[in-house]
């Protein structure tokens, strides 16, 4: 069998920065067995598998090397880039299209900004955010990346971590400063563990630099799923945003996310937020790069 796959630098204007997933346009008639065994041989944080249902819907299935996921934001974005820069979707000059995609996370719009005939960004809605609680054994949480107390907090303020999903449940992890957060040593057997005790996906470890600030650092853990360390997250940089805005710490409704220093591989994740009523809505995205495109034989 012979199947078109591409390589996708996701949350970057650049080849080789960002985060790449594997993107395949019409996996239509693989199993899932098929999916999962095309995801460990690209082995990619994240590859995503897209069946066409029609000009605007597209049903979306993303694997990691070794398991499937219910959501992943650095593989919609780059598939989405794909799809809208292969001509999938109809062309178009100027604006913003609107596709939807069918996920196990449920149906969620993504937006594909055009200008002068060129993709120029793609950013995705959240699932609805929800609050899972505090960590109640923060003592592991510490152990897991070998920090104290005391380094946990926003300015000079403690912050109680919390477990907040758009789609996935993601530990947040307030730390106080730029420093603390680029010299951690992660113990990955203790954080699988905690991630399976408490079914998290992993932890989204940030440094906000000041009170409403537009930008925060960023950087992701996720063994259990198999990715020690991701260079951009959309789903957890979306639960980042929710909880920094309903805990009060941003005031704006846009942020930028750096993430991927440690890894060498720069990114940028745009995230908006906006409240109506009680109602959070959140969308992040950014921009693209196709930098590999071949053919797979199985």
């Amino acid at each position: 069998m012979e199947l078109k796959i591409f390589q996708v630098d996701a949350f970057t204007s650049k080849p080789f920065g960002g985060n790449p997933a594997g993107v395949v346009l019409d996996a239509k008639g693989l199993s899932e067995k098929e999916m999962q065994n095309i995801a460990k041989e690209m082995n990619l944080s994240e590859t995503a598998f897209i069946i066409p249902l029609d000009e605007t819907k597209f049903r979306v299935r993303f694997f990691t090397p070794i398991s499937e996921v219910d959501l992943c934001g650095h593989a919609t974005i780059g598939s989405f880039y794909t799809l809208a820069y292969k001509n999938f979707l109809p062309p178009m000059y100027e604006g913003i299209r609107k596709v939807y995609q069918e996920t196990k996370a449920g149906r969620l719009g993504v937006e594909i900004y055009y200008n002068e005939g060129k993709v120029t960004k793609v950013m995705m809605e959240q699932s609805k955010p929800k609050d899972l609680g505090i960590i109640e054994d923060l003592d592991l949480l510490l152990d897991c990346f070998n920090i104290k107390k005391k380094d946990i907090g926003i300015g000079e303020k403690f912050v109680d971590p919390k477990i907040i999903s758009t789609g996935l449940p993601d530990i947040q992890l307030p730390l106080k400063n730029k420093k603390i957060l680029d010299n951690l040593i992660v113990d990955f057997e203790k954080l699988t563990h905690l991630s399976t005790k408490i079914n998290v996906i992993g932890v989204h470890a940030f440094y906000l630099p000041d009170k409403d600030s537009n930008i925060v650092y960023t950087r992701n853990f996720a063994p259990l799923v198999g990715i020690r360390e991701e260079a951009a997250t959309g789903t957890a940089n979306g639960g980042l945003a929710y909880f920094l805005k309903k805990e009060g710490h941003i005031n704006n409704k846009e942020i930028v996310a750096f993430q991927g220093e440690s890894l060498k591989r720069p990114s940028q994740i745009h995230c908006t937020i906006e409240k109506d009523n009680e109602i959070y809505n959140i969308k992040v995205g950014g921009e693209a790069r196709i930098v590999l495109e071949g053919i797979m034989y199985f």
